[in-house]
């Protein structure tokens, strides 16, 4: 039984995958992490379930990567750290090409992961007041396993505005990035998403499937190659003496040297 993670299914065969972690705010951590792929794997092959709902309890949908998981990774080896990005790389994939429509409901905070699963879902609705941002290069790291999925939701361009700098955006920002396809008040985030799930249930599921994949074809390829130089990148950045000092620094609540 998962611990991290819980499975709601109503009797119209919506299913609702909520990150359940809500006094960590829903960090991601290695458990988290490979629940959510087996959650994602288990919903897409049940016949019974038309519509996935992404989201999370507590006051943040993610975020980003959990403290735990992150001083682990600090003294872990090269081979550790590659096969811990490479299950989050999956984890996204694994929801990516998940063969079902799935709507993500984004609150709170959106951080690093966080980001990146906003980024596979097919659609993302976001409430205003949410604050997203890729804080990665903050720490001397960059957003590396998520990159891939980030950069074929927003394309280059709009990716290039957030994907480097770290700062923070709001939900209007978001959507004018192509991260969200909507941003509506807090109390309007439910019955926006339920919008969303209501078409789908007068089409043809095996035709909605079949309809993603061949979009994915079409779209930006996120092949194993290119999953693969993804975890690559980020071992190299774990390696380097801007991780060592930037993530150090974060855990001695002290500022790098780069920070003025």
């Amino acid at each position: 039984m998962a611990d991290t993670v819980s499975i709601t299914t109503d009797d119209r065969g919506v299913a609702t995958l909520w990150l359940d972690r809500a006094d960590k705010h829903n960090a991601l951590s290695a458990q988290m992490i490979r629940e959510v792929h087996e959650a994602a794997d288990r919903i897409g092959k049940d016949d019974s379930v038309r519509v996935v709902i992404l989201a999370a309890k507590g006051k943040t949908f993610c975020a980003g990567g959990d403290l735990g998981w992150m001083r682990d990774q600090f003294d872990a080896t090269p081979k550790t750290r590659a096969k811990e990005a490479g299950a989050l790389a999956y984890m996204l994939q694994a929801i990516n090409l998940m063969p079902k429509p799935v709507i993500g409901r984004i609150h709170g905070n959106a951080f690093g992961g966080g980001v990146g699963m906003a980024s596979v879902c097919d659609v993302a609705i976001g409430a205003e007041a949410v604050t997203m941002a890729l804080t990665e290069t903050k720490l001397g790291l960059i957003p590396a396993t998520i990159g891939p999925y980030v950069a074929a939701r927003m394309g280059e361009a709009n990716a290039r505005r957030v994907f480097m700098s770290g700062r923070p955006f709001k939900g209007p920002e978001a959507v004018e990035l192509g991260l969200l396809s909507r941003a509506v008040v807090a109390e309007d985030l439910d019955d926006a998403v339920e919008a969303e799930v209501v078409p789908y249930l007068q089409t043809a599921p095996a035709a909605v499937a079949r309809a993603k994949a061949l979009l994915r074809h079409l779209g930006p390829p996120i092949t194993e190659d290119i999953i693969r130089h993804s975890i690559g990148e980020l071992v190299a950045c774990w390696e380097g003496p801007e991780a060592r000092e930037g993530i150090g620094a974060f855990f001695d609540k002290s500022k790098p040297s780069w920070q003025s």
